[in-house]
């Protein structure tokens, strides 16, 4: 038992560690990696994944709000959008076949993978218009990066594009039941051109809130075991908080290149769910 808790704690703060670095949940590592290794039931897993969300965004987005990288008023606005869709999607959930939104969104999140790729040496985005109804709200800003020795003025751009994936990402997530903090990341970056440790950062804000949201329904189901969730919170609080701290001191294009192969990963493994096991 000892052992285990040991194993369930290193992974832990690798997934908080990660999941602070890029902006999500860490539930693409704690929940095959308990299941897989340690034989864990898959829903004391999610319980345990839903945990691990809240503490790699407790552990992550206080520096970050402190440090101002988190655009608070960028992932409020989306976040009205996100928690529609997710409404929307338990809602609808059953009059879909969820194989078809698994294949779509695993060929999407390749798209980007590879548009990324095609990104990988750009630090800083260039030459970006902002969009009308980002003035008006008052989205655009600014952060001093540690990197750069610099304080980063940026515009914020395709609202209605981000905003409108945004509520995607929030249907696919109320139906599929996953974590959307690299569909959050994805929006901002490619959709609303924002800094990469700007989007990341965000979807760290944004996914606490989504995920508190839905921890009570997973309480009061009886799928969040303390012996599991105890472990998980302390190692993912433990990585994220070193990886708030790593983010602040590394390139956007290092990130980026720590960012493509997990959505390459994701992106086949939403395509695997969708094609071979429907």
């Amino acid at each position: 038992m000892g052992l285990e808790i040991s194993i369930i704690f290193g992974i832990s703060i690798l997934a908080g560690l990660l999941g602070a670095l890029l902006g999500l949940g860490g539930g693409i590592i704690v929940t095959p990696a308990l299941t897989l290794l340690l034989g864990i039931p898959i829903q004391h897993a999610i319980g345990a994944s839903i945990v691990s969300v809240i503490a790699t965004s407790s552990g992550a987005a206080i520096a970050y709000v402190r440090d101002r990288i988190t655009n608070l008023r960028v992932g409020m606005f989306l976040e009205t959008a996100t928690t529609t869709g997710a409404i929307s999607g338990a809602f609808i959930a059953g009059l879909i076949s969820p194989h078809y939104l698994y294949i779509i969104f695993g060929l999407l999140l390749l798209y980007s993978a590879i548009a990324m790729i095609g990104k990988a040496r750009q630090e800083i985005p260039a030459a970006v218009r902002a969009h009308p109804l980002a003035e008006r709200l008052r989205l655009n800003g600014e952060y001093f990066d540690m990197t750069l020795g610099r304080t980063v003025r940026y515009p914020v751009s395709g609202v209605y594009g981000g905003f409108g994936l945004m509520y995607v990402a929030g249907v696919v997530s109320g139906l599929l039941g996953i974590g959307s903090g690299i569909l959050k990341v994805m929006a901002m970056d490619m959709m609303m051109k924002l800094p990469l440790k700007v989007s990341t950062a965000t979807s760290n804000f944004m996914i606490g809130v989504t995920a508190a949201a839905s921890a009570g329904v997973y309480l009061i189901r009886g799928t969040i075991d303390p012996g599991i969730a105890g472990p998980v919170a302390l190692g993912v609080l433990a990585g994220a908080t070193c990886g708030s701290k790593l983010m602040t001191r590394m390139k956007s294009t290092t990130i980026r290149k720590l960012f493509i192969p997990v959505l390459m990963y994701v992106a086949v493994q939403m395509l695997w769910e969708g094609w071979v096991k429907r």
